[in-house]
């Protein structure tokens, strides 16, 4: 059991140490800073460790009355003033260049991480949580800018003036040195009892702090349904009890820190007091004992700051593994490394046997579908037949299980994904709107539009006229999803977007479902002339609406079981027809 346990904590060491090389090889193009950044830090350590003899024939002539002249004197002191000249000198150097490498590293890690988020598919977001996905891009690389800076500067400085230190003291008195030096293994123990607990605690801690951040993201992004349902205390509750888990992570680690440093301080003391000791037995002189203790005491520095530099590489692995498991998933979406531009128009789009499956169970099984250049297909069905799903799959959020999807004859596949989105407009029933101006979001995705073609699409989308009413027109500010205008002007932004960017395809997702009539009215008209000369793929909620689409694909249970006109579909007294009842019934009710 005990060789157990101790197998586990050697691999944790070792894993540890593995994942902060691992962040040092993010360093690598920054080697010259890096390289000038340690010299300077040898220089640092061996200015201080090279005073103390100095200090020591310093001394002896200031108190040898007799013999020592002031020349002798003032050759010392300026000797002893240009060592700390030089070193003062490597650690601005050391401190800067370090500091910089490791924030540097620290940058490019978040970009890095936002860029890789950015390639992953949907459906790794769809696995986690947003909160936990920001806290481990922003919260965790925090931690590691502050133990790159700390634990960079202590490997360039430290083991130099620890064995500086060492060699002075053995130099001074060898016996004496033995006698002192037996204690400092001792140190070593807090630093393995406390390491696991560090690593552990550091990990649980990230853990809980992502946690918070998405109750809060919960909070402030539903907080309409929170205060319409009387809920303000419950979500304080739970935002508190994450805080007081957090912070009890915390404690452990600050706890276990914390007493790294009274315990070597006791240990250094204890040497000091043999050292007396010794010193009074055999008569040392004062020059030399000074010295002696001060090379002590110089060597009590790098003893608790390389002490430290364990804990620290513990904690910080921990937030590290985090941010490289985010760099370590593979998108489930992959660009073939020999994909091509799709070029030319979407003459016809092919649904080859297509199945698809979450990991939950089958959501598409089989669908076979054929779209020519121009032609309007709905797709309806019940909550859960796969409709979104099936929709989801044309610009490759996900990727079908089986089968394949086929433009102008080419796999989806073959093709690279900037190409094949460029063909696809997307107008959803939850417009995403930026913070940001209405001529941006317009433009969100067209980078080479004109203020001309901002106006014309937005005219088209029958989005001009309430715009243009507002305090600062095209330049006013949207604000966060776009909460400062209303659900119908948000959709008509939205289908201005797809219709600046001109794409050949165009899918609907239940576009006009959330809107009041009204607002619908107006909404659809801007659809139907967005529309117009596009293949269209649109998934209806209300039925009313595509009525007039050239064929209409109900699914059922992840399976196309009818396909047809409105009127042929009708006719049937098929599935399609008891919806169409359902919703004409539900109408005259309210009438």
């Amino acid at each position: 059991m005990v060789d157990a346990i101790e197998h586990i904590r050697v691999s944790q060491v070792t894993a540890s140490w593995r994942t902060y090389r691992r962040l040092l090889r993010h360093a690598a193009p920054y080697r010259s800073r890096l390289a000038v950044g340690i010299l300077c830090g040898l220089l640092f350590a061996g200015t201080t460790f090279g005073a103390l003899p100095t200090m020591k024939e310093l001394l002896a002539r200031v108190f040898d009355y007799a013999h020592a002249t002031m020349f002798d004197v003032s050759l010392f002191a300026a000797i002893l003033m240009l060592l700390v000249v030089f070193r003062g000198m490597g650690e601005y150097v050391s401190n800067y260049l370090l500091q910089w490498v490791g924030n540097r590293v620290v940058m490019d890690l978040r970009n890095q991480t936002f860029t890789h988020l950015q390639n992953l598919s949907v459906a790794y977001f769809d696995r986690n949580k947003t909160g936990e996905v920001i806290s481990r891009t922003i919260n965790d690389t925090s931690l590691l800018e502050w133990a790159l800076s700390v634990i960079l500067l202590d490997i360039a400085r430290e083991p130099l003036m620890f064995v500086g230190s060492v060699g002075v003291v053995f130099w001074l008195n060898w016996k004496l040195a033995f006698v002192t030096l037996v204690v400092f293994p001792l140190c070593l123990v807090p630093i393995i009892l406390f390491g696991r607990k560090v690593r552990r605690a550091g990990r649980e801690g990230q853990e809980r702090l992502a946690e918070t951040l998405g109750i809060m993201q919960e909070a402030v992004g539903g907080v309409r349904i929170v205060k319409a349902f009387g809920m303000e205390q419950h979500e304080f509750d739970r935002f508190s009890a994450q805080c007081r888990s957090f912070f009890g992570r915390i404690m452990r680690v600050v706890r276990a820190k914390s007493m790294i440093e009274p315990i070597i301080f006791f240990f250094s003391v204890v040497a000091l007091v043999l050292s007396l000791f010794y010193a009074k037995a055999t008569g040392m002189k004062q020059e030399a004992f000074f010295t002696f203790a001060m090379a002590l005491v110089l060597m009590y520095g790098p003893v608790r700051r390389l002490s430290r530099l364990h804990l620290v590489i513990q904690h910080c692995s921990a937030a590290a593994d985090r941010v490289f498991e985010i760099l370590d998933t593979e998108s489930s979406v992959r660009e073939k490394p020999d994909a091509v531009e799709l070029v030319e128009a979407a003459n016809e789009v092919r649904f080859e046997k297509v199945s698809f499956d979450y990991g939950a169970g089958t959501v598409l099984c089989g669908i076979d579908l054929v779209v020519r250049a121009g032609e309007k297909v709905a797709i309806v069905g019940g909550s859960g037949a796969g409709k979104t799903t099936l929709i989801n799959l044309l610009p490759r959020f996900f990727d079908p299980t089986g089968g394949r999807i086929v433009i102008n004859g080419k796999d989806i596949r073959d093709f690279t994904l900037k190409s094949l989105r460029r063909q696809i407009g997307l107008v959803t029933q939850e417009t995403f709107l930026f913070n940001e101006t209405v001529a941006n979001n317009i433009a969100y995705g067209t980078s080479n539009a004109t203020q001309a073609d901002i106006v014309a699409a937005a005219t088209r989308a029958h989005a001009d006229e309430f715009i243009s009413k507002m305090p600062e027109g095209y330049a006013s500010m949207v604000g966060e999803r776009g909460v400062r205008i209303s659900g119908g002007q948000r959709q008509r932004l939205a289908i201005a977007r797809a219709m600046l960017r001109n794409p050949p395809i165009l899918v609907l997702d239940e576009a006009t479902s959330a809107l009041d009539t009204e607002a619908e009215r107006v909404v659809q008209e801007a659809i139907d002339e967005v529309m117009t000369g596009r293949t269209v793929f649109a998934i209806a909620h209300r039925l009313s609406t595509i009525a007039h689409f050239d064929r209409i694909v109900v699914l059922d249970g992840g399976i196309v079981s009818e396909m047809g006109t409105h009127e042929e579909l009708l006719a049937r007294n098929g599935i399609y027809k008891r919806l169409y009842a359902m919703q004409f019934d539900r109408v005259e009710g309210l009438g």
